[in-house]
Order: structure tokens, then C-alpha cells, then sequence
């Protein structure tokens, strides 16, 4: 085998390594996007049901506070209205007695 051939085939190992080399980046390459792409979206996913709960609580939290809104209000209007009453029986009371 002359020098030029030793050469040659040495190029061509080399170049069979190199090719070797590029398929094996890209397989690395590749399932390290998969894994970078099936993350994001774990934390899509994970991120939309936060949300969901979130809004999910904010309804429950806002249907709660409207009852005891409107439990406030209705005793409050019964205060007023027994106050009302209270002084219509003092004013009644007070002319039965000026009658007297």
C-alpha cells in the first residue's frame, strides 16, 4: 500500500468518524428537544390548571362573600325596621300617656 492510499483510507476513516459523530449530535440533539419540548408543555399544562382552580376558587370566594352580602343586608334592614317600629311604639306609648 503506497503512502497516498494509507492516506487516503485514513481520510476516509476519518470522515466515516465524523459522519458517525454528526448522526450521534443529532440523536442527542433531538431527544434533548423532545425532553425540553414535553417540559414546557408539563408546565403548560400544569400552568393552565392552576389557572382553572384559581378562577374555579375566585367563583366559589365570589358567590360567598354576594350571600353574606346579602345576609348582611337583610340584617341590616331588620335592624332599621325593628328600630322603626320601636319608635313608632314609643311615640304611640308617649300620646296614651299625654292623653292620660
Amino acid at each position: 500500500m503506497t503512502d497516498q492510499e494509507e492516506q487516503t483510507l485514513k481520510e476516509t476513516r476519518r470522515k466515516e468518524r465524523l459522519a458517525a459523530e454528526d448522526i450521534e449530535q443529532l440523536a442527542r440533539d433531538q431527544t434533548r428537544k423532545k425532553a425540553y419540548i414535553a417540559k414546557e408543555q408539563a408546565i403548560e399544562e400544569d400552568q393552565k390548571a392552576r389557572k382553572t382552580k384559581r378562577t374555579e376558587k375566585h367563583a366559589t370566594e365570589d358567590i360567598e362573600q354576594l350571600a353574606r352580602d346579602q345576609t348582611r343586608k337583610k340584617a341590616y334592614i331588620a335592624k332599621e325596621q325593628a328600630i322603626e317600629e320601636d319608635q313608632k311604639a314609643r311615640k304611640t306609648n308617649a300620646k296614651k300617656q299625654t292623653r292620660e
